[in-house]
């Protein structure tokens, strides 16, 4: 019975410690989840840069728009944090038809802090649209953003991405022609099954440009960045530790016995 007992006493307290860990996991998830939502809220960003250097900073869920000529090379930039797969959608308005005088190739491309361009996972990052389109969509998937990498590596790496867009095939004639740009981000959480042990020690954020501003600083997340410290594998980790001090505090009162010794007869 006491051994009983003794079980039943260690799997409450083993259940209420998984539960209290979950908890907090929960309101993780929350606060990320309401973060989010604010950055829903966000109002639409009305203008592009046109260089890494005077990049528009948008936030990951914010639309962004800019009234441009066929030709410009048109910059955003945004924050892209450890575990999180971004994708970049972006839309040409193009001109009337009867103004245009051939197809056109528009293409999306995208850089990381230290301007290396980051190839993608899926997409279409690259599409011709004929002279009688109204409009073309493109899109890249960049990879999972990793806590940090090896020098020799390409892996992207937390900090803040430019997307850039543009037209790459076009036929003289339609140079200056007015088109309306839109851009968004959006991004999703990889899971534990992508992070990695170790953080960078800090993110790749760009300096000081020519515009006296910091593109890089202005799209930091709001809650600051995580550097990889969170992911699900803490979860499943401290579950499993509660799991096994279960297990051993069990094994300790199935091996143990009544505790108490045999009785001698008397007189022997």
């Amino acid at each position: 019975m006491r051994t009983t007992r003794l079980m039943g006493r260690a799997a409450v307290l083993a259940g209420a410690a998984l539960l209290a860990f979950c908890g907090a996991a929960s309101g993780v998830a929350a606060a990320d989840a309401s973060a989010s939502s604010d950055d829903d809220k966000r109002a639409e960003a009305t203008e592009a840069g046109t260089s890494f250097r005077t990049a528009t900073p948008i936030r990951i869920d914010q639309q962004a728009t800019a009234e441009a000529s066929t030709g410009d090379y048109l910059y955003w930039a945004f924050p892209v944090d450890a575990g999180q797969r971004a994708t970049v959608h972006a839309t040409v308005k193009l001109p009337e038809s009867a103004a245009r005088h051939a197809a056109s190739t528009w293409q999306v491309d995208v850089y990381d802090g230290l301007r290396r361009r980051q190839a993608c996972r899926l997409g279409t990052p690259t599409k011709t649209a004929a002279q009688d389109v109204s409009s073309v969509s493109l899109s890249c998937s960049l990879r999972t953003v990793r806590g940090w990498s090896e020098q020799w590596a390409n892996d992207p790496l937390p900090g803040t991405y430019y997307l850039r867009l543009t037209v790459t095939d076009l036929k003289k004639d339609d140079l200056g022609l007015p088109v309306r740009a839109e851009a968004k981000v959006t991004a999703t959480d990889a899971g534990g099954a992508q992070a990695v042990d170790g953080a960078l020690a800090e993110p790749l954020v760009p300096g000081i440009g020519s515009d006296k501003q910091r593109p890089g600083a202005v799209t930091e997340p709001e809650d600051g960045w995580a550097s990889g410290w969170w992911s699900s594998r803490w979860l499943w980790t401290g579950a499993g530790g509660v799991l096994a001090a279960l297990a051993g505090v069990g094994g300790y009162a199935l091996t143990r016995g009544s505790g108490r010794p045999a009785r001698v007869p008397q007189g022997m």
